[in-house]
């Protein structure tokens, strides 16, 4: 069985809409992300799967039942870590798990176990009672995935787990992500982060103005609208720029410099970097934000 069923999901705020029929599906144990700018929907179609925001059109499931009309089920066996930073800051970080273990009905003992556990797995155990106005960007991120996992859950909602970590604390978070997949989790993430999507998911899905304009796993994504190589080139030559053309060879001139989309040490390749890299080029593996960028467009939006 599934464990998100979305079937031609609309939401809509007065004349915009937000999430124009979107359908896909999130199997058990699959870490799956939503990708998109801003505004394409991803936090929408976040909000509808946990009940905070109603569908407008279309069907959600979610453990087979339907969250128009069982969300309450639902979210008994959800774990949500929000964007933004939920924590009570009068709590301690031990009183923040074992005062959201109350709202699932679990008993003391057993939710003073439970923290333990997280406590531990989360690196906080030194920190149990701090409170939280005291703890770093990095430590309260991890305090509130680990309350987002005090009741258990089935399936964890993760909207923006690392933005506005630096690099070794949204490494730190990967970890136990990553942990997490292994144990068989079912997780759906939005980032910003394109390395993160790449690093972490088995399946993404990337929208743009309320619709699916891509779906697959990163690496496909990546032979099919990217390359598995790509050539940088800084202050590229009209030589450049005529043997690109004349020679249909995939890329992306954006003026000061041209990307090149080709195979990892083939003949293109190899004829570039003899003739055309002179100056600045940089050889390097194709990736999930050349995808992004590719398919979204690098202009600024409003």
């Amino acid at each position: 069985m599934s464990i998100i069923e979305a079937q031609q999901v609309v939401k809509r705020f007065g004349q915009f809409t937000a999430v124009n029929d979107v359908s896909f599906t999130v199997e058990r144990g699959e870490f799956f992300a939503l990708l998109g700018p801003n505004g394409a929907g991803k936090t929408s179609t976040i909000r509808m799967m946990y009940g905070f925001s109603p569908l407008t059109g279309g069907r959600m499931e979610i453990f087979g039942q339907d969250i128009s009309k069982d969300w309450r089920k639902i979210r008994s066996r959800l774990g949500i870590c929000q964007q933004e930073n939920t924590l009570d800051p009068d709590l301690t970080v031990v009183q923040n798990l074992l005062l959201y273990a109350r709202y699932f009905g679990m008993d003391k003992a057993i939710a003073r176990k439970r923290a333990e556990e997280l406590l531990d797995f989360f690196a906080l155990t030194r920190k149990q009672e701090a409170k939280v106005a005291e703890l770093s960007g990095g430590l309260a991120r991890r305090l509130q995935l680990a309350r987002a996992l005090m009741a258990e859950p089935e399936l964890l909602i993760l909207d923006e787990p690392t933005v506005g970590l630096d690099p070794q604390s949204r490494h730190q978070v990967w970890e136990r992500l990553l942990a997490l997949k292994k144990r068989g989790l079912t997780m759906v993430l939005t980032t910003h982060y394109m390395d993160e999507a790449e690093h972490l998911c088995n399946r993404l899905v990337i929208l743009d103005q309320g619709k699916i304009i891509a779906e697959g796993r990163p690496r496909e994504l990546i032979i099919k609208y990217a390359a598995e190589s790509v050539i940088d080139i800084e202050g590229p030559s009209e030589e450049l720029r005529k043997y690109v053309k004349e020679n249909g060879v995939e890329s992306d001139d954006l003026g000061d410099r041209i990307i090149i989309y080709t195979e990892p040490r083939g003949e293109l390749e190899s004829r570039i970097r003899e003739e055309f890299c002179m100056e600045s080029c940089r050889f390097r593996t194709g990736n999930l934000e050349d995808v992004f960028l590719r398919l979204t467009g690098r202009g600024l939006r409003e």
